[in-house]
């Protein structure tokens, strides 16, 4: 099983930045909170260097800077998870969100099993060992290379941290990416009476430590993503995200296997969905830069199109969807039984958190990645440890049937 964990940024594919001798233009949008007074961070002084010295910046480029810079980034030294930081995810707010994947582990069923961990983060991969290895056997830490710690979960399972997915060695594998899309770096596009110009961040004229986004003059490479029909008149593209699908598509493909993403996301309807989080609270995302999380909306349309001709794909399914194909009314209702009245309140609050289509229901999606032989019912289903065809629905994307 391979994990693509929230931190897990590899190295992005970033169109060659044209330069343009021409005068930005202004402020004509913001994401997030109208920023309040200026914050001088580290990562803003870097930022400002960086632009009088190379010109206005990509939102990719920010987002890279800001997220993964090894010296000052986001994601590689704060302490971001968790009540006290900036965000929660989904196993967090309830046990029944993990619990209900335990019919996943029918598909690892006398298979033999190791675990590998994309992470870039250093707090996050910390977290991560000290809740998933057995404290008697030492983790091996070797930060020079591609497998910067081993160790063995407290089940017996063999467990590796990688910095990006290509050293991930190759063969029939399950790939569980959750939360992981929505941070890897967006190029923003706006439609103009002149046609699509790209989205920069350049440093504020008239408040020498502020930024501001200004849009390009002209066309820049990045625009070769936005599709020929494109209706929507702002368009958010994640290449990397379309390299790291192709990637686990080869995958699949070559050695089977399936890949299963959850994240906040789209079927190619949504403009602007860049923003930031700090304290639980929505942040502007130009405001003190490495002191919050920077996200994005998975476009999962953009996302099928990098899979096709290799893999078949299935979703987005909302994840009130989702979490009831996989039963997890049934197990809230075993949980309830067996609890007492506090233990009853607080699932029931974190059932209606990850349902509640005003919360998580509707916003979070799930989407799937699997070989075209497991829809056709041939002879390659996601079992490898199983030699006989199956038809039956892929778990979490149709009705959950008794028998």
């Amino acid at each position: 099983m391979s994990v693509l964990a929230r931190g897990g940024l590899g190295p992005l594919c970033a169109a060659a930045r044209a330069v343009i001798p021409c005068l930005w233009r202004g402020k004509y949008f913001s994401s997030g909170r109208e920023p309040a007074e200026t914050q001088v961070t580290p990562m803003l002084r870097h930022l400002i260097y960086k632009i009088k010295a190379t010109g206005p910046i990509t939102v990719a480029e920010y987002m890279k800077e800001v997220l993964t810079n090894p010296a000052k980034g986001y994601y590689v030294y704060r302490d971001m998870l968790g009540e006290k930081g900036d965000f929660i995810t989904s196993p967090e707010i309830s046990q029944i969100f993990g619990e209900v994947f335990s019919q996943l582990g029918s598909v690892l069923k006398n298979c033999d099993i190791s675990i590998h961990l994309v992470e870039v983060s250093r707090k996050l991969s910390e977290i991560q060992a000290l809740t998933l290895t057995e404290e008697k056997i030492p983790l091996e830490r070797n930060a020079g290379s591609p497998v910067y710690m081993k160790g063995v979960t407290k089940s017996g399972i063999p467990i590796s941290w990688y910095r990006d997915l290509h050293d991930v060695p190759k063969g029939h594998s399950f790939y569980l990416a959750h939360e992981f899309f929505d941070v890897l770096p967006v190029h923003k596009f706006q439609k103009t009476p002149q046609g699509w110009r790209e989205v920069f961040i350049d440093i504020d004229p008239q408040v020498s430590d502020k930024l501001r986004f200004v849009l390009a003059p002209c066309v820049t490479p990045a625009e070769v993503f936005i599709q020929r029909d494109e209706m929507r008149d702002h368009v958010e593209v994640c290449p990397e995200a379309g390299i790291i699908v192709q990637e686990l598509s080869q995958r699949i493909a070559l050695t089977g296997g399936a890949a299963l993403i959850a994240d906040y996301g789209h079927d190619g309807t949504k403009t602007d969905t860049f923003r930031g989080f700090c304290g639980h609270k929505l942040h502007d995302v130009l405001t003190a830069p490495g002191t919050a999380d920077l996200t994005a909306d998975v476009d999962f349309s953009y996302l099928r199109r990098m899979a096709e001709g290799q893999v078949a794909s299935l979703g987005p399914v909302r994840q009130q969807m989702f979490l009831k194909n996989m039963g997890i009314d049934v197990r809230l209702k075993v949980l309830l039984d067996k609890s007492d009245e506090p233990a009853r309140q607080q699932l029931l609050q974190g059932y209606d958190m990850l349902m509640n289509p005003k919360k998580m229901g509707e916003r979070f999606n799930f989407f799937a990645l699997l070989p075209h032989q497991r829809l056709h019912g041939r002879s390659h289903p996601m079992n490898a440890c199983q030699s006989k065809p199956s038809v039956s629905p892929v778990a979490g994307f149709g009705e959950l049937a008794w028998r």
